[in-house]
């Protein structure tokens, strides 16, 4: 994993942590209304690093993530769940 001083863009994130197919699909969910740390952004520039708390809409499911790495590359699914810690319910 690198170690991103500034951090990274949270639409890369998203993309690169297998959430989203495409890094378009990853922008739309965020200039829908995603949180950071339980601030609303809308940009998808917006910058994320390890520790941050996320919260956004993927499908018709709220998910609650907390980033623990900065992604170098979107490689396997084995790799991208090294990123972050899924704090979503489970659905019942």
């Amino acid at each position: 994993m690198v170690e991103h001083a500034a951090g990274i863009r949270l639409d890369k994130w998203l993309w690169q942590a297998r959430f989203f197919k495409s890094r378009s699909l990853a922008a739309s969910a965020v200039s829908s209304g995603a949180r950071v740390n339980g601030a609303r952004v809308t940009k998808p520039s917006a910058l994320v690093r390890p520790g941050d708390e996320l919260t956004f809409k993927q499908n018709r499911r709220i998910r609650y993530v907390k980033v623990l790495a900065c992604g170098e590359r979107r490689g396997p699914a084995a790799e991208a769940a090294l990123l972050y810690e899924d704090k979503t319910p489970p659905v019942e």
